[in-house]
């Protein structure tokens, strides 16, 4: 008995909570709407309206930035703007009270839209919260492994990326000072086909896209690669050898042959120094002769004796 006393005790006491935060949640509903936009988009906000408004305040609080506020008073026609970007301004309509209108609505205009009304039937006050989105670049492209990789660059909020067929890829997110966020994956399911043909399909809040892609197999990829490197350096080694080759015999050749000789410079100044010493020779050998001539004349011998003489 007890046991159930406590259990219908808990089951009151989650409906309790369960109802204030429900009531909770429709009065945040009610007083703060939340408007969704794409990015290069316009949008037009307005105000609650009762009776006859004598000021209007605009004020805008973006995630990044300071706030922008706009004032209009009707009594005096007049405008106010202060620290509020160009593509925001107000928006005139005829019979009705001005609006806030965001030409080409960009990221940094994401953010709280607050509008405060002065009338004649009391002072009203609207909320807003603006959510850009942005939709990412598709891209699909083969690795170096060829394995097809896609991409959805600069996305807001991050893309929901799958192939098809199936992959057990997980994806890679790179996030970006401007709140948008890189989302990479890659193939991994092998194919027994000669292409791996595959398609990326991305999902995002902004809409769904898709692209198909067609790589080569990495086998094939990778025996032609090793095929062109070892061609290649077989032709520079063999072109190298074939020059060392040639040089180291050409070198060889030009130490082995002999010079020229030279046949020796006969100068007629050598012919006299060889011609002298005979001549010399001969004139003494003459006064010799004429030295004995005389004196065997001078004492008359006898002639047989000058004849073996």
């Amino acid at each position: 008995m007890k046991a159930g006393t406590n259990m219908k005790i808990a089951q009151k006491t989650v409906y309790v909570f369960v109802l204030l935060a429900i009531t909770m949640v429709t009065r945040l509903a009610g007083n703060n709407t939340v408007l969704v936009t794409t990015v290069g988009n316009s949008s037009v906000l307005t105000c609650l309206i009762k009776g006859q408004i004598s000021m209007l305040t605009w004020t805008i609080t973006p995630k990044v930035g300071g706030p922008c506020t706009l004032v209009y008073r009707t009594d005096r026609n007049m405008t106010h703007r202060a620290n509020c970007s160009d593509n925001i301004n107000w928006k005139f309509r005829a019979d009705l009270a001005p609006a806030l209108e965001i030409q080409q609505v960009g990221i940094a205009q994401e953010g709280n839209y607050s509008c405060e009304v002065a009338s004649t039937d009391g002072n009203f006050r609207t909320m807003y919260h603006l959510t850009v989105l942005a939709p990412p670049r598709l891209s699909v492209y083969c690795d170096e492994q060829g394995s097809p990789v896609c991409e959805a660059a600069v996305g807001k909020p991050p893309a929901q990326l799958s192939w098809v067929p199936g992959s057990s890829s997980s994806a890679e997110e790179r996030c970006h000072d401007n709140g948008t966020v890189t989302v990479l994956s890659k193939f991994t399911a092998c194919s027994t086909h000669g292409t791996n043909v595959t398609t990326c399909m991305v999902s995002h809040a902004a809409g769904n896209w898709s692209q198909a892609i067609a790589c080569c197999p990495p086998e094939k990829t990778n025996f032609l690669l090793y095929a062109c490197i070892v061609a290649c350096v077989l032709i520079i080694t063999t072109s190298l050898a074939a020059i060392y080759y040639f040089k180291l015999h050409s070198n060889g050749l030009c130490h082995r042959t002999k010079p020229p000789e030279i046949a020796p410079i006969h100068s007629q100044q050598d012919d006299t120094m060889e011609v002298e010493p005979y001549t010399t020779y001969v004139q003494k050998e003459n006064v010799i002769y004429n030295s004995v001539s005389d004196l065997t004349a001078g004492q008359n011998f006898p002639q047989h004796l000058c004849q073996e003489t």
